[in-house]
């Protein structure tokens, strides 16, 4: 899930400035400038902002980690094997993951993207991600040991996710609208407008999370609506889930836990 650009409203100038400079001079899309300064100050052009959305939150996040991608130190998936041996107790040999239906979660890893799970072991490393359970896994790991375990992970044929087998069809239902076209009347966009077609990743920004647990998926809109995670960029994540209900926040997880996984 991405946000719309409605939310941008604190740095509204700066997300104008940006689609200015940046992205009308070398794609040429001057429409791109209108159509923002229209629904940031027009509401009534608000729906016809959604199909640059792609595009503007691509490019934000494209610049947000453009210099950790320049930065990242190349990883050897058969050291980073060696390294997985401290994951395996929750995350498993296979990188599948644990659902514990009404209790804890942890995330499938098996399939995501090298450079996002990268950025998240150095992100629960410095603080800018709080994860207790991690902290004292990930402070054994350099800067090489995450970049090797991250190549290996990515490496690992994706499994499928669990939750959510027991749900009734109107609150799938409402999963499946939330995470394939959103929900204008509450200013939520799709989960695949930045998550890609199918959910299933986009780059090294926008994870997949088709067939991720469903318990997963839940704690971690819940922590950005809650503001304990704060890690995406430009508080993309967190504007979106905080105009969530909880029961949307299970619709979507559960919907998102019982679709086709696929690397990334």
């Amino acid at each position: 899930m991405c946000i719309s650009i409605f939310a941008f409203r604190r740095g509204s100038l700066a997300l104008l400035t940006f689609v200015k400079q940046e992205l009308r001079p070398h794609y040429g899309y001057k429409h791109i400038t209108i159509s923002a300064k229209a629904y940031l100050f027009r509401t009534r052009e608000r729906q016809s902002t959604v199909s640059k959305l792609p595009v503007i939150l691509a490019a934000i996040g494209l610049a947000t980690t453009a210099g950790i991608a320049s930065a990242a130190v190349s990883g050897d998936p058969q050291n980073g094997k060696e390294v997985a041996n401290l994951c395996v107790a929750c995350h498993q040999a296979d990188g599948s993951g644990k659902h514990i239906e009404g209790g804890e979660s942890w995330p499938r890893l098996a399939g995501l993207n090298a450079t996002y799970l990268a950025k998240q072991l150095h992100d629960i490393k410095d603080g800018s991600r709080t994860s207790p359970t991690m902290m004292p896994f990930v402070n054994m790991l350099d800067d090489q040991k995450i970049a090797d375990v991250a190549a290996y992970y990515s490496q690992l044929e994706p499994t499928a996710g669990e939750g959510g087998q027991k749900a009734d069809d109107a609150l799938l239902t409402r999963g499946e609208q939330l995470a394939q076209r959103g929900d204008w009347s509450q200013y939520v966009v799709s989960c695949k407008s930045c998550h890609g077609p199918g959910n299933q990743g986009a780059g090294d920004v926008f994870p997949g999370i088709a067939g991720q647990h469903a318990g997963y998926i839940e704690a971690q809109l819940k922590a950005w609506k809650e503001g304990t995670r704060k890690n995406d960029p430009q508080d993309l994540m967190g504007s979106i889930a905080r105009r969530m209900s909880d029961t949307d926040i299970h619709a979507v997880a559960v919907w998102l836990a019982n679709q086709n996984t696929a690397s990334n």
